[in-house]
């Protein structure tokens, strides 16, 4: 079967109508059931699952102040969007005990457990980073069926297994007896089905496939990032390009969930001379449309996770999702053209996912990379005296530079440490590019 006849078939013909999950316990197969708004819906070929295409990343919930001044999610705006997303159609929620600083799986669970359980799947993941002890991770396996309010979990990924390769794999997953471990518990359907997600090289990546098909460990789903500047314009040497990650899963059969359609939000928000090709085509559509159509025309994909951080988003991407179009070939053609010119801009490539953070030096990581590839995407990047209105893009560059990050947590301040490097799944060289920062705001300030 083609690209096209599947997309007929799935894109279209597979669309499910309002909350799908019918059925999900550990022994039963998914259905679909009948509700207010369409969603394009994919079938898992390993469970029979019926999987919304549109899934809620829960890494970006909403964040308050309590009364102690510190950040905590605002659950009642989670508990709003989750209501409002299992209503239309989407079931499937990610999440993982590292993220938003250990608070995502408390608050996934607290919105979720206001639902049936069959109206919805939970992923969550062994975020063992820095305790790769048996013990410690049984506990974090453990805490996150309380924190989730759940006696089984449809989708459990090993977190991001491709840094360091089988060495770090082997360390965290294997010499301790996890992955025993796992799978026994996989054999008593507390886990439905097992899988990892990837950051790394193609090296890497090979080495967990020969895995899969020796039958050494045989992997249930992958979660890959992909977009289309990963398709083919990934860093070779610390990431594999999306293209040749998605065909190696394909042809085994192995389904697969997308992380960082939008990497990290700049493909919502891409630099204005992009925007304006893509506006002329569809003025009516949204710069993300875009990108999650660009994920969704590759029928290998069950699910595409958008971390949706208030009810702006979550619309778009239902009418997105609920009247799903496939790109056709032209288009695919176009969206490699928007790639190469986005490779062209002197990006961070950051995706805010706060890995690196804290900062032992109170370093606002995330913060500076986003203020500053938000002043290239918006147009307002000073880079010369001789450009027009430098003067008043240097001010303004300079004044919202200090209104976003408070001074102690300027780039100026990193000492090199280096102690976020590991932590970074986009292999960014941090302490190069806030340096590389640092000397832009001192030229700016100087005047030059």
């Amino acid at each position: 079967m083609d690209r096209r006849d599947f997309i007929r078939i799935s894109g279209t013909g597979a669309l499910g109508l309002g909350a799908m999950a019918a059925g999900c316990s550990p022994k039963k197969k998914s259905t679909a059931t009948d509700g207010p708004e369409q969603m394009a819906v994919r079938e898992n070929p390993v469970s029979g699952d019926k999987v919304s295409l549109l899934g809620f990343g829960c890494m970006r919930w909403p964040m308050i102040k309590d009364a102690s001044g510190k950040d905590v999610i605002d659950q009642e705006a989670v508990n709003e969007m989750v209501d409002y997303a299992i209503e239309h159609g989407v079931n499937y929620f990610d999440t993982s005990p590292a993220y938003l600083q250990g608070q995502s799986e408390k608050a996934a669970g607290e919105a979720l457990s206001r639902h049936p359980r069959s109206s919805y799947y939970i992923a969550t993941k062994l975020s063992n980073f820095r305790n790769q002890s048996k013990e410690a991770s049984i506990k974090m396996y453990e805490d996150s069926f309380l924190e989730m309010k759940t006696d089984y979990f449809d989708y459990y990924l090993l977190h991001s297994i491709g840094r360091g390769g089988r060495e770090a794999f082997m360390k965290r997953y294997v010499e301790n007896g996890m992955m025993e471990f796992l799978q026994e518990e996989k054999a008593k359907g507390r886990i439905r089905n097992l899988g990892f997600s990837f950051h790394g090289s193609q090296k890497d990546f090979d080495s967990f496939m020969q895995m899969h098909d020796s039958g050494e460990y045989v992997w249930d789903f992958c979660q890959i990032e992909m977009n289309y500047v990963d398709w083919r314009h990934a860093d070779g040497k610390r990431n594999c390009n999306a293209e040749y990650l998605y065909h190696e899963l394909e042809k085994r059969g192995i389904p697969i969930v997308i992380m960082e359609p939008l990497l990290g939000g700049r493909l919502a928000e891409v630099p204005m001379g992009i925007s304006r090709q893509m506006k002329m085509r569809e003025p009516d559509k949204s710069i993300a449309s875009w990108a999650f159509r660009f994920c969704g025309t590759y029928p290998g994909v069950m699910c595409i996770l958008s971390g949706m951080t208030n009810m702006d988003p979550l619309l778009d991407n239902l009418k997105t999702f609920g009247h799903f179009q496939p790109l056709t070939d032209e288009e695919l053609d176009f969206m490699e053209q928007m790639a190469v010119q986005m490779k062209e801009y002197p990006l961070v490539n950051c995706t805010n996912c706060k890995y690196c953070m804290p900062c032992p030096w109170g370093i606002d990581i995330p913060g500076i990379f986003k203020h500053y590839n938000t002043s290239i995407t918006e147009g307002t990047y000073a880079q010369s005296p001789e450009q027009k209105d430098y003067r008043k893009l240097r001010n303004a560059y300079l004044t919202s530079y200090n209104k976003a990050i408070p001074t102690l947590r300027q780039a100026d301040h990193c000492i090199g440490c280096e102690s976020c490097l590991s932590h970074c799944p986009q292999s960014i060289d941090i302490p190069k590019e806030l340096r590389r920062i640092d000397r832009y705001v001192e030229r700016l300030k100087r005047g030059k």
